[in-house]
């Protein structure tokens, strides 16, 4: 009883905090007014907070547990279906049942938005942020892009064919002789007899000539 009248006073000091996230409905002890669905499966949270224009669209659930409620059996029963809601789940536990409501939340992969820790010092409460999650979209945006997916795509790609073309064939054809008229002036210098190599045999022939003067003498 005693912490039935706590967890009752938290719902509505809560109530009153998130006033600023829009139209907040409390669901507390048999005031069942607002269920939220999902599936085939009627949820009455404890706290319902909706937009304040005319659509009432869901902004986002609250679940205020207790020391005895913090258990398995309300994991699945409670816990798991708000966490597949596409408006946050956000959950309050007492200060000394929060790492048993990590466990269970993550052994029943429920999706808590935000987990809140709170303790009562004299007749005043405080909370405290114990995990937030960060939402898909961001995690998307700050992800960076694989840089490898351009070359990847380029690599599939076909290579161009290096047959060259009719174009550049012809091109190839007109120019063949004007190379080819290049390369002979170069080849006639290279056999070409060298001066340098032709003066020796001067020389030689010179030296030979008073021999045979007077051998015919």
């Amino acid at each position: 009883m005693r912490e039935q009248l706590e967890h009752d006073r938290v719902i509505r000091l809560l109530q009153v905090r998130l006033k600023r996230h829009g139209d907040i409905v409390a669901n507390i002890g048999g005031s069942q007014t607002v269920p939220v669905r999902v599936g085939q499966v009627q949820i009455f949270p404890d706290l319902v907070v909706t937009s304040t224009d005319r659509t009432h669209k869901l902004v986002g659930t609250v679940e205020v547990e207790t020391a005895e409620s913090v258990n398995h059996l309300e994991a699945m029963a409670q816990w798991a279906h708000l966490g597949r809601v596409r408006a946050p789940f956000h959950l309050y536990v007492p200060a000394g049942s929060v790492e048993i409501a990590r466990r269970l939340a993550a052994e029943n992969n429920v999706n808590v938005a935000e987990m809140w820790s709170f303790h009562t010092i004299g007749d005043q409460t405080r909370f405290t942020l114990v995990h937030r999650s960060t939402p898909e979209v961001s995690r998307a945006a700050a992800e960076p892009r694989p840089a490898t997916a351009k070359r990847a795509g380029d690599a599939e790609r076909p290579r161009a064919s290096r047959t060259p073309g009719p174009r550049a064939a012809a091109t190839a054809a007109a120019a063949a002789p004007a190379r080819a008229s290049a390369k002979r002036p170069a080849a006639r210098k290279a056999a070409a007899p060298s001066k340098t190599a032709s003066r020796p045999v001067r020389a030689a022939r010179v030296a030979a000539k008073p021999a045979r003067a007077q051998k015919r003498k």
